[in-house]
């Protein structure tokens, strides 16, 4: 089983799937990153693709096309993205390993690097 960068919830995979039949033009997947934003550092990006970007990585999940921003691959390892809806907002949210601190308002994230050392021993060991 190849490893995945990240991968998606029931709730977001519905989600993006809605997304995509009712946009107006083609979309293919969504496309996720990082960037430099808020108090705590960094922030999450998400945009919706129409069109493959050379140097993205690629990733398949329940059938739907993810594309990661190559800056972003070593903060997003291991994450999973959610869709989350309440009485007061909904939108994705997004599960990281790699992430070491948010901000008070929620706006931004502290992010390390991946460990790369843990993920291969955690994949020997499985």
């Amino acid at each position: 089983m190849a490893f995945k960068i990240m991968t998606l919830s029931d709730a977001a995979a519905e989600r993006i799937r809605e997304i995509i039949e009712d946009s107006d033009k083609p979309v293919i997947g969504v496309r996720v990153g990082v960037r430099n934003a808020g108090c705590a550092g960094m922030a999450y990006t998400l945009d919706y693709v129409t069109e493959a970007l050379a140097g993205d990585d690629h990733v398949e999940d329940q059938g739907l096309d993810v594309y990661v921003e190559p800056k972003a691959t070593m903060f997003l390892l291991g994450t999973v993205m959610d869709f989350e809806e309440s009485k007061m907002s909904s939108g994705f949210t997004f599960k990281n390993p790699n992430q070491t601190g948010a901000c008070g308002c929620g706006e931004s994230v502290q992010l390390e690097p991946a460990d790369l050392k843990a993920i291969a021993e955690a994949r020997a060991s499985a």
